[in-house]
């Protein structure tokens, strides 16, 4: 079956990320005639983008075009599949979400999924999707929303509460069962798995060749300094917990209350440059690359020869979505009791299945409990960050970072509201429902010396101990 079809690229100022979906796209077979609106608020990026394909369509006789707008609505009336790759506020805004809680003493590698960085970059993000869904609605309600920007749980838990057909895609299980295979010598198409949690906290509970438990020796590997000096963070995780899982170092650090929290541990656990755990990594990334691009086009010079379909999710959902052809794939959607021991309405990364009639998430049951309660103490701080948004609440902001795994080892609850209130201050530009809405001012309760205690009810557990200690 030949079909014709419009795609709207929300955000496809990101290049890197555009560029190989649309590679991607381009390459399904029978896929008929395309039509990619390239959408950002201004045209800087999204130029470069446009005069590439151009260049990859001549050179490879594509049946599409693309064209360039920074209209959302325009590129969103009649699409067929929307894809959104965007980012709100860019560097300066993420400078804001690394350098200031630092400050603080709060030591950040990434900030955009599970931290005190991404509760804010959340903030900024969610209304901004929660326009993109409205619009949908009326512009393109049949069409299905490949989303594929962080923080994953909050904006995914916002465009559930808007109505509209999504999924969240993530590569993190793609590649890290390319990651066990290696360390494993097996072909990764050899290894039946199950993998299911939350994004960027996904557990694989199940790792096996030919019906053989690989977990035995996966373990034993992580017991040689060689492995094991590779993944620190997701290593020890792994012996402690018992599961490996689907986000590395960098990432994995931050949302846990161990890896970070003082300079003897992110001496231990964090002393890899770049994506392994050093103190602001992907800002650095970020600035070079802005740095290098600034006045030059990113994509000058690529190659034009159509490459092996990367590893990303977006172009078989659309050929099973669109031609009927079944994919299995992990992606993030409304839980529903899917996962048992997580909140049904959690947004749960666990395996779907595509085909012509849809998505359709699968029953995993139960994680065990260990990894069930890693993956709550994140969904708790995603479940307050969505609320807040939503309430336009300062004090839930408050609440959600008092939450936060790795703020709540570093910070007291005073220090996390003054740190709160400042971010609030400094990113007010991104954050126009909480226009003059801030935490409420909590001073230190001074106790004199010589103080005499107020004469209050005994708490009665209290009483009975003072009794017990006096026999």
């Amino acid at each position: 079956m030949v079909i014709k079809m419009k795609i709207a690229m929300i955000g496809a100022g990101s290049i890197v990320f555009c560029k190989t979906l649309l590679l991607d796209i381009v390459q399904i077979p029978g896929i008929g005639h395309i039509d990619f609106a390239l959408m950002a608020p201004t045209t800087r990026h999204t130029s470069d983008v446009k005069r590439f394909f151009d260049r990859v369509k001549a050179e490879n006789s594509l049946d599409a075009d693309a064209y360039v707008t920074t209209d959302r609505r325009e590129a969103l009336r009649g699409a067929d599949y929307v894809i959104a790759t965007l980012s709100v506020g860019g560097v300066e805004a993420q400078s804001l979400d690394i350098e200031i809680p630092l400050k603080y003493g709060v030591d950040q590698c990434i900030g955009d999924t599970n931290s005190i960085g991404s509760i804010f970059r959340s903030l900024r993000t969610i209304p901004v999707m929660r326009e993109l869904a409205r619009d949908m609605r009326e512009l393109c309600p049949d069409a299905l929303l490949l989303n594929y920007v962080n923080p994953m749980a909050a904006v995914c838990r916002a465009l559930d509460d808007e109505g509209v057909r999504f999924v969240g895609l993530c590569h993190g299980v793609q590649t890290t069962i390319r990651l066990i295979a290696g360390y494993l010598g097996l072909p990764v198409e050899e290894i039946d798995y199950v993998c299911a949690g939350i994004n960027h906290m996904g557990w694989f509970t199940k790792l096996e060749h030919r019906g053989v438990d690989l977990y035995p020796e996966l373990r034993e590997k992580f017991e040689h300094p060689e492995y094991y000096a590779s993944e620190k963070v997701r290593g020890e995780v792994f012996r402690h917990f018992g599961y490996f899982m689907t986000e590395s170092t960098g990432h994995l650090s931050e949302y846990l209350p161990y890896f970070r929290k003082n300079r003897e541990a992110l001496g231990l656990y964090c002393d890899e440059p770049d994506f392994g755990g050093e103190t602001g990594a992907a800002l650095k990334w970020a600035k070079k690359v802005r740095d290098k691009y600034r006045d030059r086009d990113m994509l000058e010079g690529e190659p034009t020869a159509l490459p092996t379909r990367s590893i990303e999710y977006g172009s078989y959902i659309i050929e099973a979505t669109a031609l009927d052809r079944p994919f299995r794939f992990n992606g993030n959607l409304r839980n529903n009791g899917l996962i048992t021991n997580l909140p049904s309405d959690c947004i749960a990364e666990m395996p779907v299945f595509a085909d012509g009639s849809g998505l359709h998430p699968t029953y995993v049951g139960a994680l065990p409990p260990q990894c069930a309660a890693l993956n709550l103490t994140n969904i708790n701080v995603q479940t307050l960050t969505f609320l807040a948004e939503k309430h336009s609440d300062p004090e839930l902001v408050m609440q959600a970072a008092a939450l936060d795994p790795l703020t709540g080892a570093v910070l007291t609850l005073k220090q996390i509201r003054e740190l709160v209130t400042e971010m609030l201050d400094a990113e007010q530009k991104w954050l126009p429902n909480f226009e003059g809405r801030r935490p409420r001012p909590t001073p230190t309760v001074a106790i004199p010396d010589g103080l005499v205690r107020a004469k209050v009810p005994a708490d009665p557990a209290l009483a009975i101990s003072t009794r017990l200690a006096s026999l």
